[in-house]
C-alpha cells in the first residue's frame, strides 16, 4: 500500500484523533504534528510520540518557521504518556530503524520517511526536503 491507498483509508475512517509516531519523537514526527495541527479542519486532535523521546531538533523549528508554522511549544513525549483511549489513527514515520509498536489495535499506517538528523552533509537541506514531503502528504489528507 502506498501513502495516497493510506489517504484514502484515512478519509474513509475519518479519525477523531491522529498519532504521529517515531522513535525519538524529534524530528519527523514533530514535523509531522506541527504540520498537520496548521492544516487539520477543527476537531481533529493531532498528536505525536516516540517509544525513547528525545528533544525537538532545532531543524524542525526551523524548517517550519520557513512556512509560518511555529512548533516551539512542542515537546518530545512518550507513547506511554498519551491518553490511549482517544486515538483512531496511528501513522509511522520510521524508515530506518525500527519504529515503535502501538500498544492497542487502531488503524494503522506507516509513512516511512528518511531521519534528516541522520543525513550527510546540508542537514537543513535534509530537514527541508522531508518537511516538503510531509506538507504534501498532510495536505492530500485533509484537502
Amino acid at each position: 500500500m502506498n501513502w495516497q491507498d493510506d489517504i484514502r483509508a484515512l478519509r474513509e475512517l475519518r479519525p477523531r484523533h491522529i498519532l504521529f509516531l517515531c522513535v525519538q519523537n524529534s524530528a519527523r514526527s514533530q514535523m509531522a504534528e506541527g504540520i498537520a495541527r496548521y492544516l487539520a479542519p477543527p476537531g481533529i486532535t493531532i498528536s505525536s510520540a516516540g517509544s525513547s523521546p528525545a528533544f525537538v531538533r532545532p531543524q524542525a523549528i526551523e524548517v517550519l518557521r520557513e512556512l509560518g508554522m511555529d512548533i516551539t511549544g512542542q515537546t518530545s513525549k512518550a507513547v506511554a504518556d498519551l491518553d490511549m483511549s482517544t486515538i483512531d489513527a496511528v501513522i509511522t514515520l520510521c524508515a530506518e530503524e525500527v519504529c515503535p509498536m502501538f500498544p492497542r489495535p487502531v488503524a494503522k499506517f506507516h509513512w516511512g520517511l528518511p531521519d534528516p538528523a541522520r543525513a550527510e552533509g546540508d542537514k537543513l537541506a535534509a530537514f527541508r526536503e522531508v518537511r516538503d514531503e510531509l506538507v504534501a502528504r498532510i495536505k492530500a489528507l485533509f484537502a
